[in-house]
Formats: C-alpha cells, sequence, structure tokens
C-alpha cells in the first residue's frame, strides 16, 4: 500500500468511529484522562499540520492559528497548550470547524504527497503520524465507552442487531507452558515501524518461567469476585487496597449487578457478562490481586515480550530460540489472545530500555 493509500485509509477509519455520534457527544470530557471526540479528530490533524506541513510543504497557510495551542497535547517543546483537563470546554470550534480543519490537513497532505517522493525523513514523519493516529482512534472508542458509561440511560454507541453476533465461543481449557532460562533480545528489531520507547534492541538474561496459554475469562474473574477478593486486603498491594477502598471498587469497570446477575456496560450497551470472553477493564491492581489469589503472578514485560516475539499475529506457534517452551504439555498449544483481544498488564514499570534516547 502506498503512503498516500495508507493515509487516506487511516483517516477514513477515524472519521467513521465519529458517525454514531452527536455534537454533544463528541463534546464531552468525562475525565480528567480522557478527551472529548472533537479534540482527538483535531489534534490526529494538528499533529500532520505541526510536523509535516508547516515544515515541509512551501506555502502552506495555518488553518487557524490558535489551534497550535488549543490540540496541542504534551509538546512542550512545541510551545503553549490547553490543559489536559479542560479539554471539555472546548465548545468552540465547533465540531463542524474541526471537520473543516480536517479537510483543509487533508487536501495538503494530498499535495505534499503528489509531489513525487519524499524525503526518507518526511516519510518517518507521515507513518509516525499515521501509527498516532492509530492510537487515537482506539482512544476514542475508551473515551467514547467510559463517556456513555456515565449517562444513566446507558446509551449504546452502536446498538447490537443481533445477539447471535456477539456471542463468544467456550474459552479453550487453560494450560501453562513453560520456557527455559537464558538470555533474549528484547526490543524493536529494526525491521518495520516502531515508536521510539520500543527501541534500543538489548539483551536480558530471564530465568525459567510459566505462561498461560490464554487470557484469564470473565468467569474465572467471577469467581475471584465471589471469594470476596475485594474484602481480602492480603491479595492486594498495598495501593491497590487504598485506591480501591478510596472509589468503592468490587468489581471491574463497567459491570454492574441486576436481579439476574452481573452485567456488563459495552460499546454495545448493556449485556448479561459472557463467562468465556477475556475479562477486561481491570486496573494493574486487580490483575496483580487476582494472579496472587490463583497462585499465580503477573509475567514481567520481557517474558511477555519474548513470548509473544515467537507467535506470528496468526497461525502456529513459532519456537523462540533457547527460551522455546520446554514443557511436554506445551506441544501442540498455541499462546493464544496476544494479540489485540485485551490489554494485558505485566509486573514491570514502565521504565525506559537501556540506552534510550527519545527520538
Amino acid at each position: 500500500m502506498s503512503m498516500s493509500s495508507h493515509y487516506r485509509t487511516a483517516r477514513i477509519a477515524t472519521e467513521r468511529l465519529a458517525v454514531p455520534l452527536s455534537a454533544e457527544d463528541c463534546a464531552i470530557q468525562s475525565m480528567p484522562d480522557a478527551s472529548p471526540v472533537k479534540w482527538h479528530l483535531a489534534h490526529t490533524s494538528w499533529f500532520f499540520e505541526t510536523f509535516v506541513l508547516a515544515p515541509h510543504l512551501p506555502g502552506y497557510r495555518l488553518f487557524h492559528p490558535s489551534f497550535r495551542m488549543l490540540f496541542n497535547s504534551y509538546y512542550n517543546s512545541i510551545g503553549e497548550k490547553h490543559p489536559r483537563p479542560r479539554r471539555g470546554l472546548l465548545s468552540r470550534p465547533s465540531l463542524e470547524e474541526v471537520r473543516a480543519y480536517r479537510a483543509h490537513i487533508d487536501a495538503a497532505m494530498a499535495e505534499l504527497m503528489d509531489r513525487g517522493t519524499l524525503p526518507s525523513s518526511v516519510n518517518a514523519l507521515i507513518e509516525l503520524g499515521l501509527n498516532h493516529e492509530q492510537q487515537h482512534q482506539e482512544l476514542i472508542l475508551t473515551d467514547v465507552l467510559h463517556m456513555l458509561s456515565c449517562n444513566p440511560l446507558k446509551p449504546a454507541y452502536a446498538p447490537s442487531h443481533n445477539a447471535a453476533d456477539f456471542a463468544i465461543a467456550d474459552a479453550p481449557s487453560l494450560a501453562w507452558i513453560e520456557f527455559g532460562e537464558g538470555i533474549a533480545d528484547i526490543g524493536h528489531d529494526g525491521s518495520r515501524f516502531a515508536f521510539d520507547n520500543e527501541t534500543p534492541r538489548h539483551r536480558q538474561y530471564l530465568n525459567g518461567f510459566s505462561l498461560a496459554s490464554r487470557a484469564v475469562t470473565n468467569g474465572e474473574y467471577l469467581a475471584f469476585v465471589d471469594d470476596a477478593a475485594y474484602r481480602r486486603p492480603e491479595l492486594w498491594l498495598s495501593e491497590g487496597w487504598d485506591w480501591m477502598a478510596a472509589n468503592s471498587i468490587d468489581a471491574p469497570l463497567y459491570w454492574q449487578r441486576d436481579g439476574r446477575g452481573w452485567l456488563e456496560f459495552g460499546l454495545h450497551g448493556l449485556s448479561p457478562v459472557q463467562v468465556s470472553a477475556p475479562v477486561c477493564h481491570v486496573s494493574l491492581f486487580e490483575a496483580d490481586a487476582y494472579a496472587r489469589w490463583a497462585g499465580a503472578r503477573l509475567p514481567s514485560e520481557a517474558e511477555w515480550e519474548v513470548v509473544a516475539s515467537g507467535c506470528p499475529v496468526e497461525g502456529n506457534f513459532i519456537e523462540a530460540g533457547s527460551l522455546a517452551p520446554r514443557s511436554a504439555d506445551a506441544v501442540g498449544i498455541t499462546p493464544s489472545q496476544l494479540f489485540g483481544d485485551v490489554w494485558e498488564w505485566t509486573q514491570s514499570a514502565y521504565a525506559p530500555y537501556p540506552g534510550y534516547r527519545p527520538a
């Protein structure tokens, strides 16, 4: 796929996410860590204007000078920015004007990409911007889900017309796959795109460890809830116990009880918790407590990466050198749900790799 095709595909995908939403939906900020959809639509355009068009398209005209400040996120070197917790106060510019901003950026980007072969440094910036936009596509759905959950009507983002369309097959039996000790290469290997925080590649020693063959299911997590785990301090990190008590947490975010049992709010509205689906919207504290309750622990980031790098996104298990699975039980077992199902917590702090330098 050419860069211009990749660009159009990503930009259209973002705009389609806003189609089910009203202008009012797109303006709401439901908590300080979320952003309005309107802001996401503008910020992803701001990226291309600031880092690609203004420096590299001769004669480029800014859509609006104040947008440089309004839609900056955390790029302190670029200049002033609007405070993140107050993005929901931006009733203006309107959603219509933000969409006009996107159209302005798209036209200018088409002009730039139609000029012929671009320097590799500019292509790299465009590729970074597209991956950045895909991150914001995830954020749009994340923030919309939280925003709609705050509405007592519990409206669906995209109502389901057929419940069978979203049925979950029974989860396979859980197995533990053992990996031997050894020295592993960690970090981006230099092929295809990566964000700078995935570098540099380095070597790390790992003790032998085991990883579950799939994610924890809602049914398994329900057993944790039913065992009064949210009232047992011995299962929780101290900070997690304080967080849970301060916020009256007794189940995953978006779960609620009714007379028939547990319901879960999602982008398709409220529905019964599907026991075979992987549990979602649990914090690090909850994931850590569940692992302790189950007699296990969360993997380290390096352990997870070694397993994931040995697996294709689709297909059979690929052995990963000296750290290949060594247990007889692992023969024929493919670690599943490593990519794209749910967030998978590790016990590692979000610290830079050895030798990291910001791009």
